[in-house]
């Protein structure tokens, strides 16, 4: 499982409940593929209620494809961003189109905001590899919780810049 040296229990151990105090996150969610991504949705949404997240906005998209735009329009009024979303290969080259313009977008996006933008876009082969990804029940990673983890840690050492410079 791709999982392996996830710092995901170092970072549950370092942040704390108030880890979040003060800040404003948005997750955006894709519609497609609703069953997992609602999943590693709640799952994001509880990981950072524990770490005192002030205010928590969900998006929906349509698809995983559309997330940049929409990130895009929200990253001047947040904090930071998770993004969240499953494209499952198909028969067709549609695969690698969505996988990478999602990915190129998203980073494209964070470089420029300097904004952190937790990147949950799950792209695999199949949908037992999206399950054990999802945080469901006995899943071995939890992307969800990972992604919120992932952006106040962000969040956290950009502080640690602004406040030695």
């Amino acid at each position: 499982m791709s999982g392996e040296g996830s710092p995901i229990g170092e970072l549950s151990h370092s942040l704390g409940p108030k880890s979040a105090k003060g800040r404003k996150i948005a997750v955006i969610a894709a519609s497609w593929h609703g069953e997992i991504v609602e999943v590693m949705v709640e799952r994001s949404l509880s990981e950072l209620t524990r770490l005192g997240v002030k205010k928590v906005d969900v998006f929906r998209v349509p698809g995983s494809f559309e997330i940049p735009v929409m990130a895009a329009n929200l990253i001047h009024s947040y904090d930071g961003l998770i993004t969240l979303g499953l494209v499952l290969r198909g028969e067709t080259a549609h695969f690698e189109y969505v996988c990478s313009g999602v990915t190129q977008g998203i980073t494209q996006l964070a470089v420029t905001s300097k904004k952190p933008i937790a990147f949950g876009v799950l792209m695999c082969e199949t949908l037992a590899q999206a399950i054990a990804r999802s945080g469901v029940e006995g899943a071995a990673e939890d992307k969800g919780v990972e992604c919120a983890q992932a952006v106040i840690a962000t969040l956290i050492a950009i502080d640690s810049i602004k406040v030695s410079s």
